[in-house]
C-alpha cells in the first residue's frame, strides 16, 4: 500500500488558482491595475502599501503546448537549466522528509544575484469536468540552506500557476507572483522584469515545451 502524497498547501489555495482561469480580467474598478498587454499576455499588478512592492497576476496562453507538457516542463528542474538563461543554480533536495528547492537567479551587473529556498506542490484538479493543473510554491527557511555571501536571499516568495486546455492544441495559463528581492532594485529593472521579462519567459517556456520531447 502506497503512502499518501504529502499535502503541504491547503485545498482552498488550489481551488482559488483554478477560479482565476474563469475570470481572466480583474474588475476594472478593483485594486488590480493592467500593467501591460503584450504577445497575447496580460499582466496586472497590485501595489502593497506596507512593503511598497507589487503582486502580479499574469493571464496568457501557450499555443501548440498541451497542459500536461507545460506542467512537465515547468516541474523539470534539470531541463529548466537548459532553457532558462537566468538560472545560475537549481536543485531539489530532501530535508527532514520535505522536498526543498534551491534556486539562484542571475541579476545584471552590478547587482547581486538573488537566491530562493522554497517548497512546491503540483496537483491535477477536476473542475466541473475540466482538467486543470495547479502548481503552488512558497519560500521556506531551512537550516541546511544557509545564506551565501555575496547573494541576497529572497525570504518572501509566493507563486501560483494554473493551466488547462484552450480547447485546441494549446493551453490557457494563469500565474500569480510575489517576491521581495531585498536590497535596492532600480525601478527600470522592476519595470523591465514585469513588462518584458514575463512575456519573454513564457515565450522561452513555449519553445522549451516544443523541444521537450526531443530531450527526454
Amino acid at each position: 500500500m502506497e503512502a499518501p502524497a504529502l499535502r503541504i498547501f491547503p485545498e482552498e489555495q488550489f481551488r482559488a488558482a483554478c477560479r482565476e482561469l474563469d475570470q481572466p480580467t480583474p474588475a476594472a474598478e478593483g485594486p488590480w491595475q493592467l500593467l501591460v498587454e503584450s504577445m497575447g499576455v496580460r499582466i496586472y499588478r497590485l501595489h502593497d502599501e506596507q512593503s511598497g512592492l507589487y503582486e502580479y497576476k499574469i493571464f496568457g496562453g501557450l499555443a501548440d503546448c498541451s497542459p500536461k507538457r507545460c506542467v512537465d516542463v515547468y516541474m523539470d528542474l534539470d531541463f529548466r537549466k537548459q532553457w532558462d538563461q537566468y538560472v545560475k543554480e537549481l536543485h531539489e533536495k530532501t530535508y527532514d522528509g520535505e522536498n526543498v528547492i534551491y534556486w539562484e537567479v542571475k541579476y545584471p551587473f552590478p547587482l547581486s544575484n538573488r537566491d530562493y529556498v522554497y517548497i512546491r506542490e503540483c496537483r491535477e484538479m477536476d473542475v466541473a469536468g475540466r482538467k486543470v493543473w495547479v502548481v503552488l510554491a512558497r519560500s521556506v527557511s531551512v537550516p541546511q540552506c544557509p545564506e551565501k555571501p555575496g547573494i541576497i536571499r529572497v525570504k518572501n516568495y509566493k507563486q501560483s500557476l494554473a493551466i488547462e486546455s484552450d480547447g485546441k492544441t494549446g493551453s490557457k495559463v494563469y500565474m500569480y507572483y510575489f517576491d521581495n528581492p531585498g536590497g535596492m532594485i532600480p525601478s527600470w529593472l522592476v519595470n523591465w522584469a514585469a513588462k518584458s521579462g514575463v512575456p519573454a519567459f513564457l515565450k522561452d517556456m513555449q519553445k522549451a515545451c516544443r523541444n521537450y520531447s526531443k530531450s527526454t
